[in-house]
């Protein structure tokens, strides 16, 4: 059985995603209300809550085949203020890199490493923050490449991530995990122009995955909701008459075409400042009702809490997401053991990997990688 480590473990998600064919050997994380989280779903054996600066290899146990780091995504996203990998929280990164080098100088370096981030990893800094991770990963004696994948052909949630895969020099890669061009599915055009800027002695060192088509998602926003919800309450007419008036005439008249259907439509909606037409600052309410979910975000002001509209003929009501609808959006099963406090079961989720996009990685990439590692050293014994 593979084994890996967790960092950046938050609920454990990429432990819920790899499943029972791994096993885990240490998980790592810096908060302690997500490792309470991981802890009641997991146990606490493995799990090390603390700063990954100050961690050593003495607390790291044997050699994993895998690490996996879905680092803070803060300063590469977005909403961040584009302080990339020399930022606060982003670049907690370089300290769980130099961890896994001096693994490394004990030969206790893992076969593969996983990065999960925001795909503003890929242009932040013009490319150098990418070009920078790339050029780390190749000096530690890895070669690597990279995937864009949208949660969103899994899981009801539009929620695209960039996934950078590495192997060690010394592990053989199957070559039917690979293939000599891009493949618009995994490799759109931000990422293959995030690999045109880097340093030819890193594209030579690059791999471009091959990885399957996607299945077909199986389930709709409106599977995932609650029809008693717990831990939120549903918005009086006026607060949802008040939200319907945040929203542009573009926003409005999607929930007119909603009500003309006849029959209840699902949507999530965010409040976005946008600029109005004399240039003004305004809060808008903007919705989609195609049943998907936005990207779920952690709560950081009351805008960033997605809320949910249902609109059934004349009849609309609206409330924001509960904690157990946002963890359906991340993949998880019901049994999984949820904080009580609203925010924080809402941060959970939004600072996690999607459940099934790892168990697709894993079935399709991490354990081909890893079973070829294994023979390989048993070829050499």
């Amino acid at each position: 059985m593979p084994t890996f480590y967790e960092f950046f473990a938050g609920g454990g998600m990429a432990r819920a995603g790899l499943g029972n064919q791994w096993s885990c050997l240490f998980a790592n994380d810096i908060d302690v209300k997500k490792g309470s989280a991981y802890a009641a779903n997991w146990g606490a054996e493995k799990l090390v809550v603390r700063d990954v600066a100050k961690l050593s290899t003495s607390d790291i146990p044997e050699s994993a085949d895998l690490a996996w780091a879905s680092f803070p995504c803060q300063d590469l996203s977005l909403a961040g203020a584009g302080a990339g990998l020399n930022g606060e929280r982003s670049g907690t990164f370089w300290h769980f890199w130099r961890l896994l080098m001096a693994l490394d100088e004990e030969q206790r370096a893992p076969k593969i490493v996983a990065l999960e981030n925001v795909c503003g990893a890929l242009w932040s800094h013009d490319g150098k923050d990418f070009s920078a991770i790339g050029a780390a990963l190749v000096k530690s004696g890895y070669r690597f490449g990279a995937l864009v994948i949208d949660a969103v052909h899994f899981v009801p949630q539009s929620r695209p991530r960039l996934f950078i895969i590495a192997v060690k020099n010394s592990v053989t890669v199957p070559g039917l995990l690979t293939m000599r061009e891009p493949d618009s599915i995994w490799h759109p055009p931000h990422l293959v122009r995030a690999y045109e800027k880097l340093p030819e002695k890193v594209k030579a060192a690059w791999f471009w995955w091959r990885l399957p088509v996607p299945p077909r998602r199986k389930s709709t926003f409106s599977d995932l909701i609650e029809h008693e919800p717990q831990g939120v309450a549903w918005h009086t007419p006026a607060e949802t008459k008040r939200l319907l008036s945040m929203m542009s005439p573009l926003h409005l008249e999607k929930v007119e075409q909603a009500k003309r259907l006849g029959y209840r439509v699902v949507g999530g909606v965010y409040r976005r400042t946008r600029a109005d037409k004399d240039g003004n600052r305004v809060q808008r309410a903007e919705v989609r009702l195609d049943d998907i979910s936005g990207c779920l975000r952690t709560p950081v002001g009351g805008s960033s809490r997605q809320t949910i509209l249902i609109v059934e003929g004349k009849n609309v009501r609206s409330r924001l997401l509960s904690p157990r609808e946002a963890v359906r959006l991340m993949g998880l099963p019901d049994s999984y053991i949820l904080p009580k406090n609203y925010n924080e079961a809402y941060h959970l989720a939004g600072d996690g990997v999607v459940v099934p996009v790892v168990r697709f990685l894993a079935k399709h990439l991490l354990e081909p990688i890893a079973r070829s590692g294994k023979n390989r050293k048993r070829q050499a014994a």
